[in-house]
């Protein structure tokens, strides 16, 4: 296959979201009875509810697709070829483990470096949300939109995520005018900001600290639902993606044009 058409990503996302199902399970049993927590070498938690759901994932997808290759966040890169799921099975092991429901399962898959669906599995907060190329973004079943916020004024909601690279350079004085600009400022971080953004209750979403594999899927959900998702440069994203600028497209353009200008190339 050269390029994947309707007809495989619709079959591809139906596959991811069993996945992200039946990560879910093991899921909701650890969360219920707790786990023990070990130090990764990054100095982030981990559990044997990320491996075991990985593992669940990694399963299902390669039932379906067993010639395809995968990054996922507890066992790395395995295989290659066109096709590359990307999978963190728990996006947020802080929340996970401290027993708030503030953590999800990322599922995306890339070709040839374009990410083409992605899968948000929030099971203990209540929600999931995906997306395919040109086939929109959903929510439970529901459309999604980003807002049609043009300006930054009293109406706009910004949400931060991880900003601590940002606060070393002139972008955090940037971000700062853009935040007095604005109506509402939160950090709803992980997941949340990004489902917000899609289904048009927040406007913009500010990042300088991620993995690819926390946004991937991401990604794939704001874009199909009319946002413009890129790095604070306004690269596209790869697998050496750090950082996040996302929202409507006006106020996607604005801002990057602000940072843009606050650090010179």
């Amino acid at each position: 296959m050269t390029e994947p058409d309707a007809t495989f990503l619709d079959r591809a996302l139906g596959v991811a979201r069993a996945a992200a199902e039946a990560a879910a399970d093991a899921i909701r049993h650890h969360y219920a009875h707790g786990v023990a927590v070990e130090t990764k070498s990054d100095a982030t938690p981990v559990t044997v509810a990320d491996r075991e759901a990985e593992i669940a994932i990694k399963n299902v997808l390669r039932s379906a697709y067993p010639e395809h290759a995968f990054y996922g966040e507890e066992f790395g890169r395995e295989g290659a070829g066109d096709f590359l799921w990307l999978i963190d099975p728990i996006d947020g092991t802080k929340a996970f483990v401290r027993g708030y429901p503030m953590f999800s399962t990322q599922i995306a898959l890339m070709h040839r470096g374009e990410l083409v669906l992605g899968v948000s599995s929030a099971p203990m907060y209540g929600e999931t949300t995906w997306a395919r190329r040109g086939g929109g973004a959903f929510l439970d079943g529901r459309p999604m939109r980003v807002s049609a916020a043009l300006t930054f004024d009293a109406g706009t909601a910004i949400s931060i995520g991880n900003v601590k690279t940002l606060t070393r350079d002139a972008r955090w004085n940037v971000l700062g005018e853009m935040i007095r600009r604005s109506g509402r400022i939160r950090g709803y971080g992980d997941f949340l900001h990004y489902h917000l953004l899609a289904s048009g209750r927040i406007d913009l979403v500010v990042e300088s600290d991620v993995n690819i594999l926390d946004i991937a899927a991401l990604a794939v959900i704001v874009r199909e639902a009319g946002g413009v998702f890129s790095d604070l440069d306004g690269r596209e994203l790869t697998l050496d993606t750090t950082s996040v600028l996302a929202g409507t497209p006006a106020l996607h353009a604005q801002a990057l044009a602000a940072f843009t200008t606050a650090v010179p190339t």
